[in-house]
């Protein structure tokens, strides 16, 4: 509503003249508004669609060209560059720790050597024949893991068996006494059956 103030001489000036040039400023001022959103909007779908591009060249496979799909690939590549971290990652802890205990094992066969060497006790092995395919065993031998475990593997799978066996370790050395018998009733020779013992000896 406009108001109007007049003068003696009958001019008269109108108060509300100015609403107009308002309200058309705050339209400019809303359409330039407008238009920063606008163009804020297309640089960040400009942006997203960049990252998108880029993400797909990254991703080897892609099974289709729309958005949600790209993600999706782009996901089941994480997870299996993941897995094959976590895979490699198991396979370096084993390879560090097959490491070390093979490390170990050497410091041990050095150790157990030395002690021998200094104590002037050397590898031997004895077999005295008792009767038919039955022999006595005096072995001394290095100190090492398992060893004498391999020892009676070894001669059960060529055809023989422990038996009265005594297994003792002093000074870096085990020494092995035992009675063995030819489980196939086969006849050997003692020299034949020490030749035998030290082959299996060198590869323990």
């Amino acid at each position: 509503m406009e108001y109007a103030d007049c003068a003696p001489d009958g001019s008269c000036v109108s108060e509300g003249g100015g609403s107009g040039r308002g309200r058309m400023r705050m339209r400019g001022q809303e359409r330039e508004y407008k238009s920063k959103n606008l163009q804020a909007e297309r640089r960040r779908r400009q942006k997203l669609s960049d990252r998108l591009l880029a993400l797909r060249a990254l991703v080897p496979i892609i099974t289709n060209m729309n958005k949600a799909t790209i993600i999706e690939d782009a996901i089941t590549y994480i997870k299996e560059l993941q897995k094959n971290v976590k895979d490699l990652s198991d396979q370096l802890l084993e390879m560090e720790a097959s490491s070390e205990e093979e490390a170990k094992q050497r410091s041990e066969t050095i150790d157990a050597a030395e002690e021998m060497n200094k104590c002037g006790i050397e590898e031997d092995v004895k077999v005295t024949h008792i009767d038919g395919n039955k022999f006595w065993l005096k072995i001394v031998i290095q100190k090492k893991r398992s060893s004498f475990t391999k020892l009676v593997e070894a001669m059960n799978f060529l055809g023989f068996e422990f038996t009265d066996t005594s297994v003792t370790t002093s000074k870096g050395a085990i020494l092995i006494t035992a009675c063995v018998e030819g489980i196939y009733g086969e006849t050997f020779a003692a020299a034949e059956t020490r030749e035998l013992l030290q082959e299996i000896i060198k590869g323990i």
